[in-house]
């Protein structure tokens, strides 16, 4: 859960009363810095990144992978002990190509169900949090990670990482300059588009059917903005609600909320630079 793993990293959470979004002060010498430095050290190679998305659609040997990215299979083995080391992948016996000598048992990796997912809404999360050290570098560090990200697994496409419920950790790409978002709603299929919207599971019962949208999230200018389109449980970014129809600019690592309470749901912003 979101709690734990803020209790697991961080020492201290307080808020800040200006825009009641929280800040965490990790200080030099806490556990929780080592361990948040070690998890932003493993994301921070471009190879590793690579080596994710392409576990991404099914099981491969470290040859394999080591022909992907272009190293030689030493590396690969240590890139793959990093990411096995963090919970991104795991391995498990298979079966290799046919040789002249016939079919040889051999370790085979794969992403862990929701491994990628975590990676973004951890970093989503780490930027929402607007973490600052006592005299350290991880916000900088955090910013080179959540750019290597953007470039090798999203394309430097913009997401929204959906935090608690039924889609809990769920990524959508942000493709279109115009992304309606809203519960799912069987009645009517064709007045959206499921490959370019963001809907979510009917458990978010608060939040309005994306036939007629919630919110929209568009780009104009080069500007990305959210809009709450007329919802009853209404939208939030960073705890302050929307007027109703109003487009507020939006910032990477924003939290949006539509609606309050268990049956709403919290979505983290990515905008990458440039996006």
């Amino acid at each position: 859960m979101v709690g734990r793993k803020k209790q697991k990293f961080f020492g201290e959470v307080p808020m800040n009363p200006a825009d009641k979004s929280p800040t965490i002060i990790i200080h030099e010498e806490s556990d929780s810095l080592v361990e948040l430095s070690e998890y932003l050290d493993v994301l921070s190679s471009s190879a590793r990144l690579r080596i994710v998305k392409f576990l991404e659609k099914k099981p491969r040997d470290a040859r394999a992978i080591s022909k992907e990215i272009e190293t030689s299979y030493e590396n690969t083995k240590k890139h793959l002990d990093k990411l096995l080391g963090i919970g991104v992948i795991k391995k498990e016996a298979g079966l290799g190509a046919p040789t002249s000598k016939g079919i040889h048992p051999v370790w085979e990796y794969s992403v862990v169900p929701g491994g990628l997912e975590a990676i973004i809404r951890n970093l989503g999360l780490f930027s929402n949090a607007r973490v600052q050290i006592v005299g350290g570098e991880i916000s900088r560090r955090l910013e080179e990670v959540k750019g290597t990200l953007s470039k090798e697994v999203l394309g430097n496409y913009p997401a929204a990482i959906v935090l608690g419920g039924p889609d809990d950790g769920k990524a959508f790409i942000l493709k279109t300059d115009t992304v309606a978002i809203g519960r799912t709603d069987p009645d009517h299929p064709t007045s959206f588009d499921p490959a370019r919207d963001i809907v979510l599971a009917d458990g978010y019962t608060a939040v309005t059917r994306v036939s007629k949208p919630h919110a929209h999230i568009c780009r104009e200018h080069g500007i990305w903005y959210i809009e709450d389109c007329g919802s009853t449980g209404g939208t939030q970014l960073n705890n302050k609600k929307l007027e109703d129809r109003a487009r507020v600019p939006v910032h990477d690592g924003d939290l949006v909320e539509l609606s309050k309470g268990i049956s709403g749901v919290k979505l983290v912003l990515i905008i990458p630079h440039g996006a």
